[in-house]
């Protein structure tokens, strides 16, 4: 799209603002707009995502929490703009700070995602039929992928020459199967502790938590943007795609993450059940098994050398999250013991 229709494609928007832009520069499904009144970000969404996106805002809003960029309302009270069959949603241009330490960015960005479950929390009926039937297609898949591991296992033994990728996966067989063991049994604890229950615990979630998507205003006050694939669920939806993010690539050991999780736990704890479920996610070596899965279905057709590359990153990730899970289990059992201890003095 041309830079004048651009503008006069905005200026059409912005007119339910009562705003005259004389420039805009068009970043992707941004429009940072310039005006006489100020610098400000126009940003489009899918109309189906619309709805909801304004009814978890104005739920957030009307609980007290403003750490949400704020979103402005038209002259008649609305919070989107419909134009051309494309929502819009105008807010204050807030610019990436470069200089701020990493970390303490990062911890603030917790501190700010557990206010915002613990503002929304509430508990709801579960039905437990579902409960179950949830738990045993689960355990299910994870007996399947157990099974697929213990065969090809068996199957690359067998041969007299292993592949570069069968000779990695044999070298990594044990690990593999130590996390889907530790999975299949927080499963279990999960479900063994939760099938009398008749209540869960839901948020608004993010939807979309990132890094870039907790931005700081010139005060120094953090707030989330991209909040358009908000929606009801555990904490744990938040939680989980933010670390598969932020744990893949070469092995370290993220205790600046650990770090961070126990800033969102000191202000909004997840409960035992929570946390099992949360464990068996985590833990869960899906994406590796997924990939030998792959190479041994495409037979003839596969690039061995990409998925030797494939299978090595899902392994680094695969020791990543071990180092989490087992940090976090090994936090909590001396937090159990302490608390024994204190109990019998």
């Amino acid at each position: 799209m041309r830079e004048s229709d651009s503008l006069k494609k905005a200026a059409q928007i912005l007119r339910s603002y009562r705003i005259e832009p004389y420039f805009v520069e068009v970043l992707g499904n941004v429009q940072k707009v310039y005006s006489k009144n100020g610098v400000y970000a126009l940003k489009k969404i899918n109309p189906q995502h619309g709805m909801d996106f304004i009814r978890h805002v104005q739920t957030l809003y009307q609980k007290g929490y403003n750490r949400i960029v704020p979103i402005y309302p038209t002259l008649d009270g609305r919070y989107a703009v419909l134009y051309e069959n494309t929502l819009y949603y105008l807010m204050p241009w807030l610019s990436k700070e470069e200089k701020r330490d990493p970390f303490e960015s990062q911890q603030q960005l917790f501190r700010e995602l557990a206010r915002l479950h613990s503002i929304s929390a509430r508990e709801i009926k579960v039905n437990q039929e579902e409960r179950t039937i949830h738990y045993e297609k689960t355990k299910a898949e994870l007996e399947q992928e157990e099974e697929f591991l213990d065969e090809y296992l068996e199957a690359c033994e067998r041969k007299i020459y292993m592949s570069p990728f069968e000779l990695m996966f044999c070298m990594y067989y044990h690990t593999v199967k130590q996390a889907l063991f530790f999975s299949k049994q927080k499963l279990t604890e999960w479900y063994e502790g939760t099938k009398e229950k008749e209540k869960a615990r839901i948020v608004i979630v993010h939807g979309k938590m990132a890094r870039d998507h907790f931005l700081f205003d010139e005060k120094g006050y953090g707030y989330f943007i991209n909040f358009e694939e908000a929606n009801i669920g555990s904490p744990t939806h938040d939680l989980l795609p933010f670390l598969a993010r932020s744990l893949k690539g070469y092995l370290k050991q993220p205790d600046e993450l650990v770090d961070s999780l126990y800033m969102y736990f000191k202000y909004f704890p997840l409960k035992e059940d929570e946390m099992q479920l949360f464990f068996s996610y985590l833990a869960h070596p899906g994406n590796l098994i997924k990939t030998a899965q792959r190479f041994f279905q495409e037979g003839k057709n596969r690039n061995e050398r990409k998925a030797v590359q494939k299978l090595q990153r899902e392994y680094w990730y695969l020791k990543n999250t071990e180092y989490i899970v087992f940090r976090i289990d090994e936090i909590e059992k001396q937090k159990k013991q302490e608390e024994a201890a204190q109990q019998n003095q």
